[in-house]
């Protein structure tokens, strides 16, 4: 029998960069101590109603969680937006352009059920308070999976969430319409529920000042060409990307227990695409979860969203509990 991979492994792996290299790591690491004070005097503007409405399933997100880690986050980012904004305003006087808005765009990547998702919301209505930035959109790369009729024709259903499961050359269409500046900017949208994009229904990205860009693959790149010529990536649109980061044996644990919570929500609906795992005992749940993590999300893992992490400007290292323990941050 294969032995499977324990989660220790990669979190050693990871603390061994700063660690064990010291001055050679490429990140300054915070425990979560030390980043909470960086927020200096920013105040908390998210109600307990707010934080409940953004927070995930299975997920701890507490008014703490908010003041000590995301607030400081926020304050970062917002000193960036404002540096980048004057950046390009000098760009522009020097090429004597016409000046237009263009997004400052942010990546968020993990693994499935790490808490991307509310990771992108919290920072979406924090950086929304800030004066500069007031319009703050979020977009999921869900949408741009190939629907699944394709991927059944293509035998690619167990593949799904995997890079060749996207159709990465539409979302790199839309990031470069929406990086030139270009008005009502139309991307798909994926219903969990009904586990597809759904047809001839979009969102719509309108200059807005900032734009978070959350999925599974976003910091993905391939094998440069021999000949040089220039291969656009996902992450050359962004202008700062964000890993959460978890133990593997974590993940799995998340991912079991969100699973058995839609189980006795969401999947009960006839409707919903996992209404058959509905009537399962506890016992075949808990084996079903488990064997659709061990045999897609976390090769998945392995293979295409791991190694990913160091390419990230911010990495957010959770606990057991769901809560962030410590924050590495690229050094410039």
């Amino acid at each position: 029998m294969s032995r499977r991979p324990r989660g220790g492994t990669a979190g050693r792996a990871l603390k061994s960069i700063a660690a064990t290299n010291g001055e050679l790591s490429p990140y300054r690491v915070f425990r979560r101590d030390d980043w909470a004070a960086l927020r200096a005097d920013t105040p908390q503007p998210l109600q307990e109603r707010e934080i409940e409405r953004l927070r995930g399933l299975n997920e701890r997100l507490s008014t703490e969680e908010v003041v000590e880690i995301y607030l400081p986050l926020s304050r970062l980012l917002n000193l960036y937006v404002r540096a980048t904004q004057r950046l390009f305003e000098a760009t522009q006087n020097f090429l004597g352009t016409a000046g237009h808005k263009v997004p400052y765009v942010i990546g968020v990547a993990g693994s499935v059920a790490v808490g991307k998702s509310t990771t992108a919301r919290v920072l979406q209505a924090l950086l929304a308070r800030w004066p500069g930035t007031p319009r703050v959109d979020l977009v999921t790369t869900d949408g741009f999976l190939y629907p699944n009729a394709h991927l059944e024709r293509e035998g690619l259903m167990e593949r799904k969430g995997f890079p060749e499961s996207f159709d990465i050359q539409s979302l790199l269409r839309f990031l470069a319409r929406v990086k030139a500046g270009e008005p009502a900017v139309r991307a798909p949208l994926y219903s969990h529920f009904v586990y597809d994009v759904l047809p001839d229904t979009t969102v719509t990205v309108d200059r807005p000042d900032i734009l978070i860009v959350e999925g599974l693959n976003v910091l993905q790149t391939s094998r440069p060409p021999r000949d040089g010529k220039a291969i656009p990536f996902v992450s050359d649109y962004f202008d700062f990307s964000i890993y959460l980061d978890a133990e593997l044996d974590e993940l799995e644990k998340w991912y079991v227990q969100r699973f058995m919570t839609l189980r006795e929500t969401a999947f009960r609906d006839p409707g919903a695409y996992f209404h058959r795992f509905a009537s399962l005992s506890d016992e075949a749940a808990v084996e079903t979860a488990t064997g659709i993590w061990r045999r897609i999300n976390l090769p998945n893992l392995l293979e295409s969203i791991q190694p990913t992490r160091q390419r990230a400007d911010l990495i957010l290292k959770k606990g057991p509990d769901h809560l962030i323990e410590e924050v590495w941050l690229r050094k410039l």
